[in-house]
């Protein structure tokens, strides 16, 4: 099963969005906390309808946590970032992998980027600094998804 891992989500919005997504399509979803809002947030309710008891949903309380979990399991990380080596399109996806977003407002840490396996991003046109987070990660699990079904 692939996962899709939500590093330190700030925007309930996106959230929701992603986690309706992720109940739709069948993928587990990993939260690293620290969260910028409580899942029990009116917004993040809002966006995720009643599609939040339909997905898998693990809290992790800290990228130290997730990490030493994901480890122990065996899932190669995938990063989607705007510094990323190879376009989506064009990476070899996997069953099993762990698809992780950053943050909206800030991406993730180099030491996320350093433990990532892949890094991966979305081409744009030039001038444009980012997709939302929700989108992106619709296009690259759509694109995973198509590879490993």
């Amino acid at each position: 099963m692939l996962r899709l891992a939500l590093y330190q989500p700030d925007i309930p919005q996106n959230t929701g969005t992603m986690l309706r997504m992720a109940a739709c399509l069948g993928l587990a979803v990993e939260i690293v906390e620290p969260a910028g809002f409580d899942v029990s947030d009116r917004h993040l309710r809002r966006s995720g309808l009643d599609y939040l008891d339909q997905v898998p949903i693990t809290r992790h309380r800290s990228w130290a946590a997730f990490e030493a979990w994901r480890r122990e399991a065996g899932l190669r990380l995938v990063l989607a970032t705007t510094a990323g080596a190879v376009p989506y399109t064009a990476f070899p996806f996997r069953d099993g992998d762990c698809l992780l977003m950053g943050r909206e407002s800030a991406g993730v840490p180099e030491a996320v980027h350093a433990a990532a396996d892949a890094r991966v991003f979305v081409p744009m046109r030039p001038g444009m600094r980012s997709l939302n987070v929700a989108v992106s990660a619709a296009m690259i699990v759509g694109e995973a998804l198509r590879q490993v079904r």
